[in-house]
Order: C-alpha cells, then structure tokens, then sequence
C-alpha cells in the first residue's frame, strides 16, 4: 500500500460509496470516510472494507470546513492525505502513476494536481470545461481548503504543486431529478457568496492561515468569476451557455453535452441570478441606505433566513 491517507465525506452516499471505496483501497494505507450523517445504508457499506474508518461528525454548512475538521482531528500517520468525493474515483492509469511517481517525488513538491473528467449520463463529455484540473493530493500538514461556500480550493502553506499525467473521474449515478435537486442547493450557495462579494460582507472563513500557493488553473478559474460577476444578470448566464456549448465545442458531445451545458451552463446559473436578483428587489423595498451596515446586516439576515446559511 502507499503512505496514503484517503478522505471521503459523505451524506447519503449509497449508490457510489462501494465503488469509491474499492478504487481508493487498492492502494490507500488508511481510509477516512466523514459522515454527516447520513440516513442510509452508506456507513453500513463502508463497514465491509477493514482498512476504512468511519467517524461521524454533523456537517458544519459546507465541504471546505468539514474537511478541515477531519484535518484537524482525523489521526493522520501518512506522508500524503487523497481527498475524494463518494462519487468520484481515479483510473487505473492514475492509480499505476502515482505508484510509480510517488516514491521518487522530490521534497519540495507538496501537492499534486489531476485532471477531472466529468462522466454524465455514462458519457465522458470531453468539451465544454475539461480538462479541470484540481489540487487532490497534498503532503501531510501542507495544506488546507479555503473556507469557501462554493469553489472552495486547497491551499498549500509551502512549496508547489505538480500535475499528474492521467485523470480521475467525477461520475455520478444519480437520476436526473436528483441531479438538477444538487444544483439547487449549490445556486443557493453561490448566489450567498456572489451577494456577500457584491455587498462587501465580511467573512467569517476563508484563506488557511499561512496558506497562500494555489493551482494555476484554480487561480485562474477566480479571477474569471470575478469577471463573469460583474456582468449583467441573466444575461450572463446564456452568454456562459454559448461559450461552453458552443465556442467550447459542447455540442460535439451530443446529447448528453447538451444537457451538461445547459444544466451547468445556463439553467443552474440563471437560478443563481433569480436568488440574487429576490435579495436585491428585498433588499430595495426595505429602503436602507446603500453601502451601510444596516444593509449589510439585512442581506445576512436574508441569506440566513431564506437559505439557512451563515456568512
């Protein structure tokens, strides 16, 4: 086995956590698997593999801070910690590169990136977003999330990053209700952290203390949704459709990447602006001076109360 501790957080994860499990305990040391916790048969299975450890801990509001508790408090003895979501798991190819490299890989390199393919409807869609390339894999004690509420990231605190060669899949198994029902937790999320950028709310999370290396692609993926929120509502969203469906090459996917560009691309960021745009007009009608505390603490009060989350 390789000096590899592999976390998953679940919740309700029982049509992926068996394949998620087989794939990271071919070579994982340890495996954690964080529960929320979940209310179906998800800890049951995770009990049939010896090498996987499952500590439940309530669900903190969002990914980056449940992981970081588990960083926390999780008994980590490996040089390099995986973190994998339930229904994601890496190619053999991957799995033989890591094998291959990880023996041999210099010491200031402290987090490795990959490429991840997302499988939909059984179909690799090949365009539109890939490759997306994310930071998994970090030495021990290098690296934390930052707090985020949507597009968290990993953080190193020292050294760099190299990327690997092969990818890891995201591959859900989820009907298609389920899917789009996914994508409206998320809009809520993301119209909270656009509106707290937009109305200047200080944050109560964030960047790792010490921490300040990001991945390149990451770097650049902020700072163009930086860009892309600046733009006009609604518009933007069928402007991202086109880009992805079209510019990008989606349509080359078929049906399937027809549906992924209009799920990701067009409807889930039209709700985004509709939950933003609902803020706004409540925000209006109170007649609160602009840019004053009280309005900051109005839309906080309407993100807490509306949507149950806390900034």
């Amino acid at each position: 086995m390789l000096d590899i501790t592999t976390i998953v957080l679940t919740y309700n994860e029982e049509l992926h956590i068996r394949r998620c499990l087989e794939n990271v305990c071919s070579f994982s040391k340890k495996v954690y698997v964080v529960d929320s916790p979940s209310t179906d048969k998800t800890v049951e299975i995770c009990k049939e593999f010896p090498n996987v450890e499952v500590v439940v801990h309530p669900y903190p509001g969002n990914q980056a801070a449940q992981f970081n508790w588990a960083l926390d408090h999780l008994s980590i003895d490996t040089e390099w910690v995986l973190r994998l979501d339930a229904d994601e798991y890496l190619l053999p190819e991957l799995v033989a590169e890591i094998r291959r490299k990880l023996p041999v890989m210099p010491g200031d390199v402290k987090g490795l990136e990959m490429r991840r393919r997302h499988i939909f409807m059984g179909r690799w869609v090949k365009h539109g977003v890939y490759p997306v390339v994310l930071m998994r894999m970090f030495r021990t004690g290098c690296a934390r999330y930052e707090e985020r509420l949507m597009d968290e990231h990993l953080v190193l605190n020292e050294g760099h990053t190299l990327l690997l060669d092969h990818d890891f899949c995201d591959h859900s198994l989820v009907d298609l209700s389920a899917y789009c029902t996914k994508h409206l937790l998320y809009a809520r999320r993301e119209a909270a952290e656009l509106l707290a950028d937009a109305y200047g709310l200080e944050r109560t999370s964030g960047m790792p203390e010490g921490a300040h290396i990001m991945g390149r692609q990451a770097m650049e993926k902020r700072r163009k949704k930086h860009s892309y929120s600046r733009l006009p509502l609604f518009w933007r969203s069928f402007a991202y459709f086109c880009y992805r469906y079209i510019l990008k090459g989606g349509f080359l996917d078929g049906k399937e990447g027809f549906l992924v560009a209009f799920i990701q691309g067009w409807w889930y960021r039209t709700v985004v602006d509709a939950k933003i745009l609902e803020c706004r007009k409540y925000i209006q009608a109170a007649q609160l001076p602009p840019h004053s505390e009280a309005e900051k603490a109005a839309v906080r009060t309407y993100i807490r109360r509306r949507w149950n989350i806390s900034l």
